[in-house]
C-alpha cells in the first residue's frame, strides 16, 4: 500500500491497513523515497519513475516475506498511487489482484481540470524550478494542497480541509511536508496510466467519485472499463471523500469484499 499525490503514510493509511489486517491479510505500507518516513534527499521531490521503482522494490520485498503467503500478493493504491498500481499491474502479471483507489488516470485530463490560469502559473513555477535544478539550486517548492485561487497543485475547495482531516491530530507536525517540488507540474500532465489499462491482467478494483475534479469521472470510467477483469464501483462523493467518514467504511468494506474473492 502507498498514498497518492505529494502524500506520506501517516495520511489515514493505518486506517485501511488496520482493517486489512483484521480481515485477515498481512499489510506493508510504504512511503516514497523522499517523502514521510522513508530516506532520501533531496526531500519531496516527485519522481513518477523513481516512485514506480519504489512499488517494485516494495513487491520484491513482500513476494520475500516469511510467514505470508507470498504467492497471493495485491497492490492498493490511491489518486496518484492508483495510477503507479495501474502502471505496475501492466507489466507485473504475478500480481493476484489491485485496488485503485479514485486512480490517477489521464495527465491531460487532470491538468485541464483547473483554470487555465491555475495551469499557467503552475506551468511557469515548474519551469522555474527545472532551470533551478540545472544550475544546482534548491527545488522551488509549492504547496501539494491550497485554498482555492492560492497557487498550490490542488486547490479544490476540499483539498485543505481534507489534509487537515486526514492528518489528524498530527496536522501541526505534518503540515511542513505539505509541499512538493515544483517541476512535477510540468510531468503529470504526461503521465496517463489509462492507456495501459487493456494491458492488465489480474483482477481490479477500480473506486470512482463521480463528483471528482481532480480525476475527472468520465475519463477514468472509460479507461477503467477496459481493464479486462475490471470491476468499477462509483460512488457519489469527490475525490477526497473515500478516505474519511461517512463514506470510509463502505469503501474498505467493498475493497475487503473483492480482495476476500479475487487472492
Amino acid at each position: 500500500m502507498a498514498h497518492g499525490f505529494a502524500a506520506m503514510r501517516a495520511l489515514r493509511l493505518a486506517a485501511y491497513a488496520e482493517r486489512f489486517a483484521e480481515a485477515g491479510f498481512a499489510v506493508l505500507v510504504f512511503d516514497y523515497r523522499g517523502w514521510g518516513d522513508s530516506a532520501g534527499e533531496p526531500r519531496r521531490v516527485l519522481d513518477i519513475g523513481g516512485q514506480q521503482d519504489d512499488w517494485r522494490a516494495a513487491l520484491a520485498f513482500a513476494r520475500e516475506l516469511d510467514g505470508v503467503d507470498t504467492s497471493h500478493v495485491a497492490a492498493w493504491g490511491s489518486s496518484f498511487g492508483a495510477g503507479h498500481v495501474l502502471s505496475i499491474a501492466a507489466e507485473d502479471h504475478g500480481l493476484a489482484a489491485i485496488v485503485a483507489q479514485v486512480p490517477h488516470i489521464s495527465g491531460p485530463a487532470s491538468a485541464f481540470a483547473g483554470s487555465p490560469l491555475t495551469m499557467m502559473r503552475l506551468g511557469l513555477a515548474g519551469l522555474r524550478d527545472q532551470l533551478g535544478a540545472a544550475f544546482g539550486r534548491e527545488p522551488l517548492r509549492l504547496p501539494a494542497a491550497g485554498e482555492p485561487g492560492t497557487l498550490a497543485m490542488m486547490t479544490t475547495p476540499d483539498a485543505t480541509a481534507m489534509m487537515k482531516r486526514l492528518a489528524g491530530d498530527r496536522y501541526e507536525e505534518l503540515l511542513p511536508q505539505n509541499d512538493v517540488a515544483a517541476r512535477i507540474a510540468l510531468r503529470v500532465p504526461f503521465y496517463s496510466p489509462g492507456r495501459v489499462a487493456g494491458k492488465i491482467t489480474c483482477p481490479t478494483l477500480v473506486q470512482l467519485a463521480k463528483d471528482d475534479v481532480v480525476t475527472p469521472y468520465k475519463v477514468a470510467l472509460k479507461a477503467a472499463r477496459r481493464i479486462p477483469k475490471g470491476e468499477v464501483l462509483s460512488y457519489e462523493c469527490g475525490h477526497f471523500d473515500p478516505y474519511v467518514e461517512p463514506l470510509f467504511d463502505r469503501i474498505v468494506g467493498d475493497q475487503i469484499d473483492f480482495l476476500r474473492r479475487s487472492v
